[in-house]
């Protein structure tokens, strides 16, 4: 069975929207975590994107040369792309999921072949991870202060533990968690 792996760039105030304003900008990723984000995209078989990313990744990534071995990669995997809006899907290798959204990730994950990663997607990741469907959160935490931007866990997220399965440290200062959710939390 493949796993789900939720990717992400956060802030220290957990802030993951439009990290291309923050980390690029203040030249915060560096080629260590860069190496780390690139290792999660060879393990993939497939990528599980939301709407909004996959506009964003569609209006650059395609244009980007295969001499760029992360554009080969990126271009050449599989994309699912959940969505309620677009008809059409240009980017070759792009399929979209509507509808029954759980059941059909439910479907991919039965599937043989390398992870399913969501890179960004904070709605996405929301709505899976209430289904118990995310198996991984590979977290790349930077030295920042962003102070406005949806976060990865919405309000009235259901308390959940996590396994810390992995901790690096990255020379920019990124810190890289992986965190396995383990079960629901007590709150008193």
């Amino acid at each position: 069975m493949r796993k789900v792996v939720a990717q992400t760039f956060l802030s220290l105030d957990g802030v993951m929207e439009a990290p291309e304003k923050w980390q690029l900008t203040n030249d915060l990723l560096g080629e260590d975590a860069g190496g780390y984000v690139f290792e999660a995209y060879n393990a993939a078989g497939a990528l599980l994107l939301g709407r909004v990313t996959y506009e964003q990744f569609a209006a650059f990534w395609p244009n980007q040369s295969d001499d760029d071995p992360f554009a080969r990669r990126i271009n050449e995997l599989p994309r699912y792309v959940v969505t309620r809006t677009l008809k059409k899907l240009d980017w070759r290798g792009s399929r979209a999921i509507s509808g029954d959204v759980t059941g059909q990730v439910r479907k991919l994950k039965e599937e043989s072949g390398g992870d399913i990663l969501i890179p960004g997607s904070s709605q996405l990741v929301n709505g899976l991870a209430e289904h118990g469907l995310i198996d991984e959160y590979q977290l790349l935490i930077h030295p920042i202060v962003v102070g406005k931007g949806k976060h990865l866990f919405e309000a009235g997220a259901t308390p959940t533990l996590f396994t810390v399965a992995e901790t690096r440290t990255f020379g920019t200062g990124v810190v890289g968690l992986v965190c396995r959710p383990r079960g629901k939390a007590m709150i008193s």
